[in-house]
């Protein structure tokens, strides 16, 4: 209700200012709230996983205690039962080498590797086997010989060698802190001192493991086993701990809390079980230890309670003397575990980036599980080794991000979501001068294709209806969340065809650039090539060579912006000085579609993956296909199954192969490497190369990646949303492209299998096996899905299975026939009208299938089970992702409709692979734009046999009016005319000696104040509609005379004046943003200007006072002379802000704020500051030149080349389509034989109830069958391991990221009346106010 109220507030504020307050919200963009549900759930996870790392712990630990008092002479069991809980102590200490050497086996396996040099070997080798043998002696020699409690005190003394390291290096950062190593050496060597050395070397001998009895071996393996898995979890939550940000609550406090809590839990047991014996009645403590060896133990608990007991009265505590003793093993204990803490004081400051390496947390990468605590905490690094974001301010390296968005015929809708996340980010990053955990600076760019479009009738260029969508869209959001209209606003002509930049309210820039199909290649690959190579190749070759940056001799108000009320140059030119800061391991360019959708975090979860390995060349987020109607919903289950459990399993066990350009972050120094841009610019001119390359460039770049040595990764937290074809045909082209471009490049792949995997440590032999069976499966699926068709042709009907087959493989057939003779059109309708009935087919073999298991009264069946457990599997997936578990939901729409999407869908793509067009996003508006611009009057008169067009346009109006004029006074229209196109010219000369960024001389300012009066004249002359014209027409009303003198007086003192010449398109770009300078938008622009530059001022009386103070200003200058959507012109914009800066000063003296004068100065100034027409400086627009002509120039092939790669396409096509069929006509043709044979070849298996109980019948099963279903079920059991793994470590970078989320630095503001032109990080140029 709250917001609503907000809301309704808002809009009559601009109620007050125009008949026309209403605006679109996009969702997404409100502020983002504190999340306090997932802040929660971090909290939560940290206690369980601290609980479990204390428990884990405290089982190794007493289970290691217990196995120990069992090996020991003085234990209650048999001699021989002691030689094999010995044995069982020895295989508790192997564990862990027998796990590292499976994970270095997983590793050979599925990754490749460099082999170490002898040296390393050597060292790692001396250094192992001498912690091999101190714990082995410590273990299985020492330990046996004492009591439960010295074993439990001596544990905490084996960080004697790390305290003793840490004095001899001097390895604390602040002097006084080489206390806390000193005092445990002391502390550990006095218990030491205080601990009597009494004991024997064992002997095992190997003849006693024979008469073992099985009570003593299922005891001696069961506490085996949970000591091992509990050490191996408690160092695997423990790693899980650190890098969930929870070092303190989850790893440090039950790791040090292990040994006290063990000790606690032995004495409670202890006491337990002397309750229960008569002895301990008679409250003697050392005659229920004489009774005890008498005890008869029953069971495996007694016995552990038993030799508890029996540990504990062997230490002093059972002394007949005295106390003393006793007191001694007291302090004994507390010395070493006092000498254990201040050893590892530093865990408790340790501090780990977002993501953190199991390396770069711990010396070693093995565990000791004799004693897991103490492992742990003496294993953890004091310094960790950061990658390149480690929080730390003075070693952090900042990178930049680009976003580069292309579009192709998106709606008004697309457009919004692409632009509201933009200004999210915007809003997120925050002030440029703010400090930001996260560390990144961004541009945005968008490139617009086919942009422009030309009358027929003038020749004219002009921008097309989707520009001008997009103008509006960027107006509106920005309206939406500044509540203003855009500051700064620049209009450039470029070689391509035009750019627009914008800063957006954080000070970001966003820039649109608008390609001329006529001028530079369309297409999505060849926008990519553009941007690469402009923010990749230009833009570092810039920043490599400082020296050519243009530099900005004149702080003029067109070069500078005001953020938080500091005056800086645009940020185009300020991030440009800071890039030759960045390397390009940290430049990215993050791809995007036109109408994607995200948020910061998804972006910032992207970032991490590149930042923390580098060799990871790209990394991809969870696509969600968004819209409505049933192939919306097909395609959300189809993409969730996809990044469930194919992306997953190829991230964990290789890389990823696809990295979608709708949302996906590259590193600039990846795709800058050798065999990847440069193949990347390479046009198509083979059969092969069309499918490859133009079809699905995204996946083509990525097999460019993989063959180079990269590696691409998916992060399941990253989530973008993305428009998704909602009609059967969109739908059918898109896959048309998508599914030869996704053979043919996987082919490349496999091809070159073995170099690939030489060359790319993420790729091996076992992964290319992999990846080889899912294509052979992929091949081979319109053949199962054509054998599934027949089992529900089968269970529906009845028939017979070789009956069966043949009827399901004529509708194939049939529309492959179709495929061939009729047209794409009609191919879709068909398969349209097959598909509906497919689906009822399915459904039916669905039901068919469920009722046939109630007959049978089983389900034990290989279709059954095959049923059954592919919708548990499914189902346990969708749980383990919560925020998409009603994706479950359109699981039945994407079971019926797998003929159509495995079958006709592929027959399609087949044989309509010789078509290369892009096949979606096919517009008619160009058809319909052929008015030209200013058309006043457009009618079709129909009269009997003749068709009339009547169009008036405005050149035909004006042609009218001065046929007219000369009619009545020739003479005087003659002088008119002269003198209008003179003062055209003079007003050329002005608009450019305002707008160009050069120092604006005396005989300027002279010739911009006689224009004022000039103008001033004019206006009382004009008519009321000629006030709101804009500038451009009103500087047209100077006198030719006076100019002249001006301009003849001050000719030696000032330089040339530069003309920027406009192209037709600009103007009605520029006349889109003038609106700005309308009565009713500069007061709220005014309004919120003033409230931005003061926000972190805490002067919000003043700040208020000054919003009502100068908006009576401007309803006092404005409100009579012009009206609410009337642009000002150039002399009422400069007495509107001089009227405006005075009423400031005063307000500002009045509440002793003078200090803040220069801030509300320049709010007022960027408030009436019009939009600029620019150029391209001559570097660049060299650059563009270049890059067209080498790269980027149209295509234009000649008809024969057209003819002989349509004749190659067809070839090409024709031979897919024969192997296709072979390869399925074989697996059908088998199928079938198999049927028809029957009971020779098929496989009998018993049929069983659900209870367990045979029936007496068997099943019959073909081998074939039996085969494809092992394999597939095999296929996804593995993709489902792989899931597992997946989510678990995604979980984990969640609750990190959360944990780090958004937490800004304010920076110092104590400069007020510094202007700083250089990157601040620079320590460069400082230029006050005095100066200017």
């Amino acid at each position: 209700m709250e917001e609503l109220k907000h809301r309704g507030k808002k809009r009559e504020q601009r109620h007050r200012d125009t008949w026309d307050p209403f605006q679109l919200n996009p969702i997404g963009s409100e502020k983002e709230k504190e999340k306090r549900c997932f802040s929660l759930i971090q909290y939560l996870v940290a206690i369980i996983v601290g609980l479990l790392v204390l428990v884990s712990a405290i089982l190794s630990k007493g289970s290691l205690l217990v196995l120990c008092m069992l090996a020991s002479p003085k234990s209650l069991v048999k001699n021989n039962d002691q030689q094999f809980y010995l044995l069982m102590l020895v295989f508790s200490l192997v564990v862990p080498n027998v796990l590292m050497f499976l994970k270095s086996l997983w590793k050979c396996t599925f990754k490749s590797f460099v082999n170490p040099n002898k040296k390393t070997m050597g060292i790692i080798c001396l250094v192992e086997c001498l912690v091999s043998l101190g714990t082995s002696v410590l273990v299985i020699i020492v330990m046996p010989q004492f009591d439960a409690l010295t074993n439990l005190f001596i544990t905490g003394g084996v960080c004697i060698f790390s305290s003793a390291l840490q004095i001899i290096f001097r390895l604390q950062k602040e002097s006084w802190k080489i206390l806390f190593p000193i005092c445990s050496l002391i502390l550990v060597l006095t218990g030491y001192g205080l601990l009597v050395t009494d004991f024997h070397k064992p002997h095992i001998d190997w003849s006693y493991f024979s008469n073992i009895t099985q009570e003593t071996l299922n005891l001696g393996i069961g506490i085996f086993c949970l000591q091992a898995f509990m050490s191996a979890a408690c160092h695997w939550f423990g790693v899980v701990a650190c890098k969930i940000h929870a070092v303190r609550m989850s790893f440090a406090l039950p790791a040090c809390f292990t040994g006290p809590t063990v000790l606690i839990v032995g004495l409670a047991l202890f006491i337990a079980e002397a309750q229960n014996l008569d002895a301990m009645a008679m409250g003697n403590f050392t005659t229920f230890c004489l009774t005890l060896s008498r005890t008869q133990m029953r069971n495996a608990t007694g016995i552990v309670l038993a030799e508890i007991s029996n540990s504990i009265c062997r230490t002093t505590l059972n002394s007949h003397y005295r106390s003393w003793p006793f007191a001694m093993l007291v302090t004994e204990g507390i010395c070493m575990w006092l000498g254990l803490l201040t050893a590892t004081h530093y865990v408790w400051k340790t501090k780990v980036q977002r993501i953190e390496r199991t390396s770069q947390l711990f010396v070693r990468r093995l565990y000791e599980s004799a004693f897991i605590d103490q492992s742990m905490l003496l294993n953890t690094r004091m310094k960790v080794v950061r990658a390149r974001n480690q929080e730390s301010r003075d070693e952090l390296e900042s990178c930049v991000i680009y976003l580069c968005a292309t579009m192709w015929h998106e709606t008004y809708d697309e457009m919004l979501k692409i632009l509201t996340s933009m200004f999210r980010l915007d809003r997120y990053r925050g002030d440029p001068k703010e400090q930001h955990k996260d560390e990144f600076d961004f541009e945005c760019h968008i490139f617009v294709d086919d942009a422009f479009r030309q009358d027929k009738d003038t020749g004219k260029k002009f921008v097309n209806d989707y520009v001008n969508d997009l103008v509006q869209v960027v107006i509106e959001v920005y309206r939406v969340f500044t509540n203003k209209e855009p500051d700064d606003v620049s209009i450039i002509e470029t070689p391509y065809g035009g750019r627009l930049m914008f800063v957006m309210p954080d000070g970001n820039m966003l820039y649109i650039h608008l390609k001329d199909k006529l001028l530079i290649r369309n297409k999505k690959r060849w926008s990519q090539i553009m941007y690469m190579y402009y923010l990749l190749g230009w833009k570092g070759y810039m920043a490599k060579n400082p020296q050519k940056i243009t530099r900005q001799n004149n702080p003029c108000r067109a070069s500078l912006v005001s953020l938080d009320g500091e005056s800086l140059f645009l940020p185009t030119y300020d991030n440009d000085s800071k890039r030759k800061y960045i390397s390009d391991d940290n430049t990215y360019i993050l791809a995007l579609d036109g109408d994607t959708d995200f948020h910061p975090s998804a972006v910032i979860l992207l970032v991490d993956r590149l930042r923390m390995y580098e060799n990871v060349g790209a990394a991809c987020g969870r696509i969600h296909p968004t819209g409505m109607g049933p192939m919306v919903w097909y395609q959300k289950f189809e993409y969730a199954v996809g990044h469930w459990l194919q992306k997953t399993a190829e991230h964990v066990f290789g890389s990823v192969l696809c990295s979608p350009g709708c949302f996906s972050l590259f590193r600039g120094s990846a795709l800058m490497d050798d065999n990847i841009l440069k193949r990347y610019t390479t046009k198509s001119n083979k059969a092969a190369e069309y499918v490859q390359y133009d079809q699905g460039e995204d996946r083509w770049l990525c097999t460019l990646l993989l063959q180079q040595g990269w590696r691409v990764e998916y992060n399941a937290a990253s989530d973008a949303y993305t428009n998704a074809p909602q009609e059967f045909k969109e739908f059918y082209n898109q896959r048309r492209r998508w599914g030869p471009s996704t053979l043919a490049n996987t082919l490349d792949l496999l091809h070159s299998g073995k170099e690939t995997a030489k060359r790319n440590s993420s790729i091996s032999m076992v992964y290319i096996i992999y990846q080889i069976f899912t294509v052979g499966s992929s091949i081979l699926g319109p053949a199962s899905v054509t054998l599934m068709i027949a089992g529900a042709f089968q269970f529906v009907f009845r028939m017979d299975g070789s009956l069966a087959i043949i009827v399901a493989v004529i509708p194939p057939v049939i529309y492959m026939l179709i495929c061939f003779v009729c047209n794409p059109n009609l191919q879709i309708s068909i398969a349209a009208i097959l598909s509906v009935l497919y689906a009822f087919l399915m459904t039916a073999s669905f039901f068919s299938i469920i009722g046939d298991m109630i007959i049978q009264e089983t389900f034990i069946t290989p279709t059954g089970i095959f049923l059954v457990s592919m919708s548990i599997l499914y189902l346990v997936t969708a749980i383990l992702h919560p925020q998409e578990f009603s994706m479950i939901i359109y699981g039945l729409m994407y079971f019926i409709c797998i003929p159509s999407g495995y079958l006709l869908l592929t027959i399609y793509s087949l044989v309509n692979m010789h078509i290369v067009s892009w096949g979606t996003r096919e517009s008619t508006r160009e058809k319909e734009e052929g008015k030209a611009v200013g058309v006043l009057c457009d009618r079709n008169c129909k009269l009997c046999c003749w068709d009339l067009k009547i169009q008036v346009t405005q050149e035909t109006e004006n042609l009218i009016l001065q046929q007219i004029q000369n009619a009545v006074g020739p003479n005087a229209q003659g002088q008119s005319t002269n003198a209008q196109e003179h003062k055209e010219k003079v007003h050329g000369l002005l608009l450019q000696a305002m707008e160009s960024h050069q120092q604006i001389t005396p005989a300027e300012h002279s010739l911009r104040r006689k224009a004022t009066v000039l103008q001033k004249k004019q206006q009382d002359e004009d008519d009321a509609s000629e006030i709101s014209e804009s500038d451009d027409s009103i500087n047209e009303k100077m006198d030719r005379t006076e100019y002249e003198t001006s301009f003849d007086n001050d000719d030696d003192d000032e330089e040339e004046l530069k003309v920027v010449p406009e192209s037709e398109w600009v103007n009605p770009v520029k006349t889109e943003f003038l609106k700005k300078l309308t009565y009713a938008n500069m007061k709220r622009n005014l309004q919120e200007q003033i409230r931005y530059t003061l926000r972190n001022k805490d002067q919000d009386d003043v700040c208020e006072e000054l919003v009502l103070m100068l908006t009576d200003v401007v309803n006092g200058e404005l409100r009579d002379k012009v009206g609410p959507e009337d642009v000002l012109c150039d002399s009422q914009l400069e007495e509107l802000q001089y009227a405006l800066n005075e009423a400031a000063r005063r307000i500002l003296k009045t509440n002793r704020a003078e200090r803040l004068e220069r801030r509300v100065k320049r709010a007022i100034e960027k408030t009436l500051i019009a939009p600029q027409v620019d150029k391209l400086n001559e570097d660049e627009t060299d650059f563009w030149d270049k890059l067209i002509d080498r790269y980027l120039k149209p295509i234009a092939d000649t008809k024969a080349h057209t003819e002989e790669v349509t004749r190659e396409l067809k070839s090409l096509r024709n031979k897919a389509v024969f192997l296709y069929f072979i390869l399925n006509v074989l697996w059908v043709v088998a199928t079938f034989f198999l049927q028809t044979i029957g009971d020779t070849i098929s496989i009998h298996i018993p049929k069983y109830y659900p209870n367990g109980t045979m029936s007496g019948e068997n099943m019959k099963v073909e081998p074939l069958s039996l085969m494809f279903l092992l394999s597939f079920a095999v296929l996804l059991l593995v993709q489902f391991l792989a899931m597992l793994y997946h989510r678990i470590y995604t979980l984990i970078h969640v609750l990190s990221y959360i944990s780090t989320e958004k937490d800004y630095k304010p920076a110092n503001d104590d400069d007020e009346d510094c202007v700083t032109y250089e990157n601040p990080t620079t320590n460069g140029l400082v230029i006050t106010s005095d100066d200017l």
